[in-house]
């Protein structure tokens, strides 16, 4: 396995592929970051707007689907884009991922049934799955790998702001002018985004060979992807060892066997195996699956323990997740900054790991008692150590492969990072939903309930109502009720506050359950960063060469 280190970098050699004045490099970031959050945003604006949007289209059979289609478009497509922008050059794909976006939301905003909703999601996560992974793609190519690690830095700290004030923003918007706008807000920025990197960007491109797309390989990925995911997050309504689930994740795993067997033989690979025999690249995409457990557990768990047990609102539970994003922000810009200064990671990457290891250890801590202040200062921990996967991981892998696979190498990297947090998702809510059954019965004893109450209560959670009604917001306690059969309303009213209480201790130690997976996984992680050859010494760069061909020069001139 080979293994390029990443130096401290000088002279001739550092010197990014794509040379530009930079205030028109400036004005890419700008742009390239801009259409980042767009697309990172639209991951969670949605989720509070939707119950407006079911009320008003109906199709709540369709809920989960507004955001499982986005999660299938955008996560299948970004490997694609990535390979496609090897081969044809950044901005044309990264002009076709904002067009589709926009169209998405346009159709969205439109919609007048559920079924066109989620249908135009899919067409957003279409657009989407180009923005994240080409825009890292274009840094790599603009900016010298001594500075990368400055902005890679920034792009985790949008990808942060945007999974954390997507549900205040999605909020917001919905209670002043409606939900459309959450969709047609993204049309005026993203013709910003469209003018800037279209006037700004040359078009160019950093492989001679000729361009020979591997459709078989396109249509096996994504025929292996499909089901996985569907599987994965079919887990959420339904066990294991259902067909909706493993058989859907069994048919994905045959298939991408199949897609494995073909790109082994392909001239021009989708996704090059051969990158795999890169230590660097390897352990890098090892370690941001790995380390995404833990943080897509604490943004998807924490906002819902905040409303559930804390009282808050969708948008108040947005607000008070920043300590996280105060952390992630800050840790991201500061590796970034470090590592483009001294060349060194793995240290600072391993003890990264452990402080989000830390950070999860403090929030399995979590009790329906625990003061707030006390769960900022753990949120803020574990957004220290979240912070440097985001900025460093992308610089790591972008200065260990060769110019023609950039594209294709930060892709595959996002794209670990999202499965990552889609199977830590599947896994995490099998650990709550277990956690949950496991605790309710005894908090209820604890909470010294009669036992023909225990037993009434247990007969309404039986039918799926009443432990799901009292996990819900708002008023838990008539929603208990109400769920119960009327025949057994008065036996259990006298006891609703003892049994509220009761249930969001148990609901406590259930998502502090949660957060034992990431712990394992960022431990893991930590170890495997120490796999990496590091060197401060300005070697040579193999194909590092400034590269900018006739159509570049007339472009940028």
């Amino acid at each position: 396995m080979s293994s390029p280190a990443t130096p401290a970098w000088s002279g001739a050699a550092d010197t990014p592929p794509v040379v530009l004045p930079h205030p028109v490099r400036m004005r890419v970031l700008g742009a390239v970051m801009v259409g980042v959050f767009l697309g990172a945003l639209d991951q969670t604006v949605v989720g509070t707007a939707l119950p407006k949007i079911i009320t008003d289209l109906g199709g709540n059979g369709l809920y989960t689907w507004a955001f499982t289609a986005y999660l299938l478009t955008s996560t299948i497509s970004g490997p694609l884009y990535g390979k496609v922008s090897d081969l044809f050059g950044r901005r044309p794909v990264f002009l076709f991922g904002i067009g589709v976006f926009m169209v998405g939301s346009v159709l969205a905003g439109l919609s007048q049934e559920m079924w066109q909703l989620v249908a135009a999601r899919g067409i957003q996560g279409l657009g989407a799955g180009a923005l994240f992974p080409i825009a890292m793609a274009i840094i790599a190519d603009v900016f010298a790998p001594s500075e990368r690690g400055r902005y890679q830095g920034l792009f985790g700290a949008v990808f942060g702001l945007s999974s954390l004030l997507g549900p205040a923003i999605g909020g917001l918007i919905t209670d002043t002018i409606g939900w459309p706008f959450v969709f047609f807000i993204n049309i005026p920025v993203g013709l910003v985004v469209l003018f800037t990197v279209r006037r700004n960007l040359p078009a160019y491109h950093l492989s001679n060979a000729k361009p020979k797309i591997d459709y078989v390989g396109a249509a096996l990925f994504t025929g292996a992807l499909v089901p996985i995911l569907v599987g994965l997050t079919n887990k959420g309504s339904a066990d294991w060892t259902e067909l909706t689930v493993g058989g859907l994740i069994g048919v994905g795993l045959a298939i991408l066997a199949v897609f494995a067997l073909w790109e082994s033989r392909a001239a021009e690979p989708i996704v090059p195996l051969g990158l795999f025999r890169n230590r660097a690249f390897t352990v890098s995409v090892a370690s941001v699956f790995l380390a995404s457990f833990g943080f897509f557990a604490a943004v998807v768990f924490l906002p819902r323990w905040l409303q559930v047990v804390g009282g808050a609102s969708a948008t108040v539970s947005g607000y008070q997740m920043l300590p996280l994003l105060g952390g992630l922000i800050f840790s991201a810009v500061a590796s970034g900054q470090i590592v483009a200064r001294t060349g060194r990671y793995r240290f600072l990457l391993f003890g990264a790991l452990l402080t989000t290891a830390a950070g999860l250890a403090m929030l399995t801590q979590l009790r329906a008692d625990t003061p707030l202040p006390i769960i900022w200062a753990w949120m803020f921990v574990t957004g220290i150590g979240v912070g440097p996967t985001f900025a460093v991981f992308p610089q790591i892998v972008q200065n260990s492969v060769e110019i023609r696979h950039i594209g294709v190498a930060s892709s595959n990297l996002s794209f670990f990072q999202s499965v990552g947090g889609t199977v830590g998702l599947a896994i995490t809510g099998t650990v709550f939903a277990s956690s949950l059954a496991r605790e309710v019965p005894a908090s209820m004893g604890a909470a010294g309930l009669p036992p023909q109450v225990a037993g009434a209560l247990a007969s309404g959670a039986g039918s799926g109502a009443g432990l799901g009604a009292i996990t819900g917001v708002g008023d838990q306690g008539a929603a208990l009720l109400g769920s119960l059969p009327e025949a057994l309303r008065p036996l259990v009213e006298p006891y609703i506050p003892a049994i509220v209480a009761a249930i969001h201790e148990a609901f406590s130690l259930a998502t502090a359950a949660t957060f034992s997976v990431g712990i394992v996984t960022c431990l893991v992680a930590s170890v495997l960063v120490l796999a990496f050859r590091e060197s401060r010494a300005t070697a040579e760069q193999r194909d590092r060469e400034p590269a900018m061909d006739p159509e570049t020069e007339s472009a940028a001139a």
